[in-house]
């Protein structure tokens, strides 16, 4: 509820900040428990690799929204393990893209088998009209912050842009 006085604009933004980060961390936890071993980095990463292209570093550090430093550490583990690969960019010699191995997609494809079955669990009484819903709200919301974000960048040359990744 707004403090009388305090300009409502603020309200409404500390609510967005509030709720956004309240929803990302309850359903981040429960992803977590149906997802067993297997950490949220290294699942957000083998959802991107799913697609079968390369990724570089930097779209995956985005996407799995992580630093660098705990990036690498990540994709050396998962090297590691099997579950992704390295190759030199054929385009751009200086630059490393990471696939996901076969194992790697086995286990995103049992991860998500996982994540079906315990939808219930992880989003509970969700009504799959207001999902549909939300997820185009957060995509056209994300959209609009990455292009502000970029706008500013190019201006002011310190805002890194939000990750260019969603789902749709």
């Amino acid at each position: 509820m707004a403090v009388r006085g305090e300009p409502v604009g603020a309200y409404r933004m500390e609510k967005v900040a509030q709720l956004l980060s309240e929803a990302e961390q309850s359903i981040t936890r429960r992803l977590s428990q149906v997802l067993g071993d297997t950490s949220i980095e290294r699942w957000r990463t083998l959802v991107l690799l799913a697609d079968g292209e390369g990724h570089s570093m930097t779209e995956i550090a985005d996407f799995a929204l992580l630093p660098a430093p705990s990036l690498t550490r990540l994709i050396d583990g998962m090297v590691s393990d099997g579950f992704v690969y390295r190759r030199v960019d054929p385009a751009d010699r200086r630059r490393v893209l990471v696939f996901a191995s076969r194992a790697g997609r086995e286990l995103r494809r049992r991860l998500a088998e996982r994540i079906e079955k315990e939808q219930a669990f992880v989003l509970p009484d969700a009504d799959l009209a207001e999902l549909d819903e939300l997820v185009a709200l957060l995509v056209s919301f994300t959209d609009r912050l990455r292009e502000q974000d970029l706008l500013l960048s190019s201006r002011l040359g310190s805002l890194r842009p939000i990750s260019a990744f969603h789902q749709s």
